[in-house]
C-alpha cells in the first residue's frame, strides 16, 4: 500500500514539475524571448529575466543542468552610470553542457557543442566542439562524431528502452558498471525515443 502511495505521489510530482516548466517557457516567450521547438531547457537553467527578450534559442537545442544565460552586464554601473546589453543567439541544434555561463553579446552555432563548465564570452563558430574559459573551438563537430562513431563500433552498447534510469534493475545497473570498468560505453536510442514522445526529457513544443 505504501509503495502504491509513493508511486502515485511521484507521478503527481512529475506532472506538477512539467506544468511548472511549461508555464515558465510560456512566460519567457510572452516577455519576448525566442525559444524554438524541441528544446531541452531545464528548470535549473538561469535566464536573465529582465532582458530575456534579447535571447534567442533555436530549434533542437539542449542545455545541461544549472546553465546561466546573461544578456546584460551592469558591473560598471557605479562608475559609468551605464550597463551593457547585448543579444544572445544560440542557433539550431547547439548543445550546451552543464554549468556553462553564456555572456551578453555572443552567438553560438548552429550545431555547436559546448563542454560542461565553460564560459562563453565570445561568439563560437558553427559545426564545432568548444570548451574552456573562455570557450574556444577544440575540434570540428565531424571530427568529434567520427571519434565516437569508431568507439560505438568497438565499445559496449545498451538499448535506452531497457537501460534508461526508469527501467534500470539492479542486474542492469551491474551490467553498466561492468561495461564502464574498462572504458566508455554507450546507451543508444535515447534521442529516437524522445522523437517518439517516449523519452524522459521534457522538451518545448
Amino acid at each position: 500500500m505504501i509503495e502504491r502511495l509513493l508511486g502515485l505521489a511521484s507521478r503527481v510530482k512529475a506532472r506538477l514539475e512539467n506544468a511548472r516548466l511549461e508555464r515558465r517557457w510560456a512566460q519567457l516567450r510572452a516577455r519576448g524571448m525566442h525559444i524554438g521547438r524541441d528544446v531541452n531547457l531545464p528548470a535549473s537553467t538561469r535566464i536573465d529575466a529582465s532582458h530575456c527578450f534579447l535571447i534567442s534559442i533555436g530549434d533542437h537545442c539542449g542545455f545541461g543542468e544549472e546553465c546561466l544565460i546573461l544578456a546584460h552586464d551592469a558591473q560598471m554601473d557605479e562608475f559609468l552610470d551605464a550597463a551593457r546589453i547585448g543579444r544572445v543567439t544560440i542557433h539550431a541544434s547547439s548543445h550546451i553542457g552543464a554549468r556553462t555561463t553564456i555572456l551578453a553579446g555572443v552567438e553560438i552555432g548552429p550545431r555547436t557543442l559546448v563542454g560542461a563548465g565553460s564560459v562563453v564570452s565570445r561568439s563560437l563558430p558553427p559545426d564545432t566542439v568548444c570548451a574552456g574559459n573562455p570557450a574556444a573551438p577544440i575540434c570540428t563537430l565531424e571530427e568529434y562524431l567520427d571519434r565516437h562513431r569508431k568507439k560505438l563500433s568497438e565499445r559496449p552498447g545498451f538499448d535506452y528502452a531497457r537501460y534508461d534510469i526508469r527501467a534500470l534493475t539492479p542486474e542492469r545497473r551491474a551490467e553498466l558498471l561492468a561495461a564502464v570498468a574498462a572504458g566508455d560505453a554507450y546507451v543508444t536510442g535515447g534521442r529516437s525515443a524522445e522523437l517518439r514522445g517516449e523519452g524522459g526529457t521534457r522538451r518545448t513544443g
